[in-house]
Parts: structure tokens; sequence; C-alpha cells
């Protein structure tokens, strides 16, 4: 069996299209029918999200720490709880491929660190800016990056791990930070596909929306 895991604060602009996508990826052939359970983590709502995802076939976790650490670590032990031999995450303002999992399972090793692709541009986000973005985002085989995002690590590893620590943000650079000293084999790798919104106003500080308004800030 495989988990997705998707923490959401406040998510009911994007949340539908990043559930569908989930549900497509939860679907691919090439999983041979493997159960793949879909987890969203509601973490301090006020808004539709919880509507949302009661329309579609997922699994709801409700909780109030307004942290998305604590948000993952929480979604994680309800799927492992449930048997999952793999966790995949992702954000609730990204969809993820048709064949996300096949690309992260097919690389046959403990943990995956996949990149990120931006789909829109926001209006405010200079054309300068984009450019130091591509000047300094690797997409491609063998990067460093490290996104909450696209992300996926074997049950046994994440519990030789330690598990995500409750972090206001960084708490999947810290979950990798712990499976490299573990002896972990990590893939980094562009195979697994996922799009992201470039919103500025992030729900995570230190996240990926702070990244991109530091580049803003640097012309």
């Amino acid at each position: 069996m495989i988990g997705i895991l998707i923490p959401a604060h406040n998510e009911e602009d994007l949340l539908e299209d990043c559930l569908q996508a989930a549900l497509r990826a939860a679907q691919h052939e090439l999983l041979g029918g493997e159960t793949v359970v879909v987890l969203v983590v509601l973490d301090s709502c006020t808004d539709r999200s919880s509507d949302i995802v009661g329309s579609y076939p997922v699994h709801c976790l409700e909780i109030n720490a307004r942290n998305v650490g604590e948000a993952r670590a929480a979604g994680a032990r309800f799927l492992l709880e449930r048997g999952v031999r793999w966790i995949s995450c992702s954000d609730a303002d990204s969809r993820v491929a048709h064949d996300w999992l096949v690309a992260q399972l097919s690389l046959e090793v403990d943990a995956v660190c996949g990149t990120v692709t931006v789909e829109t541009w926001d209006e405010s986000f200079s054309e300068s800016a984009q450019i130091r973005y591509h000047q300094h985002y690797q997409n491609r085989e063998g990067h460093r990056h490290i996104h909450g995002a696209n992300l996926g690590i074997s049950a046994e590893a994440y519990r030789l791990a330690g598990g995500f620590e409750p972090l206001a943000s960084d708490e999947d650079v810290q979950l990798v930070r712990q499976l490299e000293r573990c002896g972990a084999t990590i893939a980094w790798s562009q195979r697994p596909q996922v799009l992201t919104s470039a919103r500025l106003d992030s729900r995570a500080r230190g996240g990926f929306g702070d990244y991109l308004r530091d580049l803003m800030q640097a012309g």
C-alpha cells in the first residue's frame, strides 16, 4: 500500500486541482492495482477546504497546530498505522504528474527528492526575478533541491530517520538530512514531476514562496 500525504492550510482555491491530480496518479496502470491512500491533513483551516476534501474519495485528518512539520508528522503516523510501505508527499498548491508515484517507485531507493516546475508566474514576479530563478534552479538529475511538494520515503527509512519534526518550516530538509545521516539511499531526480504555484503569500514561512520573494528582492 502507498500513501499520498498532503498538508493544507486554507487552500480552497487550489485544493481541487491538487486532489484530482493525486487521484489520477493513484490510478496509474503501472501500479498494478496496488492500493493508494490519499490523505489530506487540514491544519487550522477556516475556509472551504474541509468541504472540498469531503467531496473526494480521500481521507481527511483535521488538526489545529498551524505547523507544517506537525501536519506532515500527523499524516505520516496516520498512513503508517494503516500499513503503507511508501509515503509520497506533496503540497495543496501543487499538481503531481500522472506517473508521479510510478516515477518515484521506479528509482528503487529509500527516498526520492524531486524537483518542481512553476506552472504560472505571478504578475508581480518580475522578468528579471524569473531569469534569476532559472539561473539558480537545477531541474535535472543530480540536483540538490528538497521540496515537501515532491518527496517520497519508504516506511522503513522514515521510521529509521525519526520522521518529520514539528518545525514551522524546513521539516522536509530536516528529514532528508536525517536520512543522509542514517545512510539511506536517496535519489535526487527530476523524473517525478510536480507543478507548483509561484504565489508569494506562502502558507509556511521559509518555504518556496519565501524563496521566490527573496529572488524578487535581490533585483
